[in-house]
């Protein structure tokens, strides 16, 4: 314990604890106290043998239906992360095991090439992250993303970008060559821009001004970039959209989108429990406004309400958004992308 009586918190960490595997039969029971007394473990990357990388969807919610994600479990360690429940599929924890234990796709872009080779694909867009973060701090080491980037450039293949990491302007080169084909969109993710909030709830991400500072870099490089403010935490963040969508638009944002937190499953205790370690003050009120927009409940998986709530708190969240991204010019237009550049290597033929 520390020394005012309260658990030590694990710096760097979004999880403040590891709670129980839901598919665990045998559960190790370790008493919050002592966890909070054991050492944030090391990260540790895992090799992935995957024999596919895009993955589809049906859900009504999500604006794509195929996706790439080139690592499992996520360095960034948002705490509020709705993908870290996935990590329990794998036998970890969606706590600090998601933030510590990155399962990396080694052959992520041989799996892509593979796809975009078969006859039955037809250039469909395709969303890298969506899941984890395409860009994590892995990414500086392992260059799937970039290496996956290359392959969708080969094929004038259109695809769409969410991230919260700067490193995606080291890939602006690339952006280049999709951008003369109407193939590329950029999205990046902005919670807040209390750099002090940011170290606590998003540890290992870019700090805000670092993620204006890719919007301009990408606007400047000429490729559609939008915001995405998200997630809109109401209690605790929510009064910064209009800030977030007039920052993002003076740095060249042109398209805005948000989403409302979303505490799935075993994401619920870790959030809370971040609150009572580094918000303890606002704690209630949090909880209380999150209810608020689910029904009185933690979460709702409803499809048409889970990205959004429900309710006036909700229906206030909306109009705001609305409100400003017209008041600063974003959403004039929609996002295009286009398939009708898409090219098979090969199947071609080639006249002299």
């Amino acid at each position: 314990m520390s020394e005012q009586g309260k658990p030590q918190i694990k710096k760097g960490r979004g999880a403040q604890s590891s709670p129980q595997n839901r598919f665990h039969k045998n559960q190790t029971y370790i008493e919050p106290e002592v966890e909070a007394e054991l050492p944030s473990p090391r990260t540790e990357f895992i090799r992935d043998f995957s024999k596919s990388i895009v993955a589809e969807n049906d859900s009504p919610d999500i604006p794509f239906r195929y996706s790439v994600n080139a690592y499992r479990g996520c360095e960034h360690g948002c705490t509020y992360c709705y993908a870290r429940p996935t990590h329990e599929y794998l036998g970890y924890s969606a706590g600090i095991d998601f933030e510590t234990k990155i399962i990396v796709k080694e052959n992520a872009p041989e799996l892509l090439r593979q796809k975009l080779m078969s006859k039955s694909w037809t250039g469909e867009q395709i969303t890298f992250s969506g899941n984890t973060d395409c860009y994590q701090p892995a990414e500086r080491k392992f260059e799937l993303t970039r290496r996956c980037l290359q392959v969708m450039a080969e094929f004038r293949n259109p695809v769409g970008i969410i991230t919260k990491n700067r490193l995606v302007t080291r890939d602006i080169d690339i952006f280049k060559q999709l951008n003369q084909y109407n193939a590329i969109l950029v999205f990046i993710s902005v919670t807040t821009l209390d750099a002090d909030l940011c170290a606590i709830l998003e540890p290992r991400t870019s700090r805000p001004q670092s993620r204006l500072d890719a919007i301009r870099e990408l606007s400047e490089a000429g490729i559609p970039v939008g915001v995405n403010v998200a997630p809109c935490i109401p209690g605790l963040t929510d009064h910064e959209m209009p800030a977030i969508l007039k920052a993002a638009a003076q740095a060249g944002a042109k398209h805005a989108g948000y989403t409302t937190l979303r505490l799935p499953l075993a994401v619920a205790p870790i959030f809370t429990d971040w609150l009572e370690a580094h918000k303890p003050e606002r704690k209630q009120k949090v909880l209380e406004a999150v209810k608020g927009i689910r029904g009185g409940l933690m979460n709702d998986a409803r499809f048409g309400s889970r990205m959004k709530g429900e309710g006036p708190v909700a229906d206030n969240i909306k109009q705001m958004f609305q409100i400003y991204t017209r008041k600063e010019g974003l959403n004039k237009t929609k996002p295009f992308l286009t398939s009708e550049h898409f090219v098979r290597p090969g199947d071609q033929l080639t006249f002299f």
